[in-house]
């Protein structure tokens, strides 16, 4: 009986990572902007998925569950780097843009252009641009993920859209008449 039961969530986990891994490594790439880190990242968060299995109470749908999951292990490594490499990581992100594989960056030049607005964000706006307006995710399953307020997240992305606006046309993407 234990057996059937971790065979089912074994393949329960696998259907997961086949529906969810692509959005969540995207997810965490571009918080830490380093391509092999982020698949150690969305590994790391699929072991913790499968090791919490029993938990997930399915309050929201798995990929909520896993976004949050994805989170938690982002901030974790953020917390565990020394400030010194934090530092290094943002030059180095600031001036050596092609780091990433070509094959992970398809995008067309305006999806470049609004990513590269996005990184000079403050942290918690990209959070939630990139969770409402890029992985499609509802408000309520935006708060679950960041474990903050429905509240937070309206106010914030209230704040994040025109900041990001702003963000664009100083670096010459777009021109204020357009807004």
């Amino acid at each position: 009986m234990v057996r059937i039961l971790e065979k089912t969530k074994k393949e329960e986990i696998e259907r997961w990572y086949d529906d969810h891994s692509d959005a969540i490594l995207k997810f965490i790439l571009m918080l830490v902007k380093d391509y092999q880190q982020a698949e150690d990242l969305t590994h790391e968060t699929f072991v913790k998925a499968y090791l919490s299995y029993d938990s997930f109470q399915q309050n929201s749908s798995e990929k909520t569950w896993l976004f949050r999951i994805a989170h938690n292990v982002t901030i974790d490594y953020f917390r565990k780097q020394k400030p010194l490499s934090l530092l290094k990581d943002f030059i180095l992100s600031k001036t050596d843009p092609k780091r990433l594989p070509q094959e992970m960056i398809e995008l067309k030049e305006t999806s470049l252009e609004l990513y590269q607005a996005l990184e000079k964000l403050k942290d918690g706006h990209r959070k939630v641009i990139l969770l409402r307006k890029v992985q499609g995710f509802s408000v309520k399953d935006t708060a679950t993920i960041l474990g903050w307020s429905e509240s937070k997240v309206k106010s914030t992305q209230f704040r994040a859209i025109p900041a990001l606006r702003k963000q664009l046309v100083k670096d010459g993407y777009i021109y204020e008449e357009t807004i």
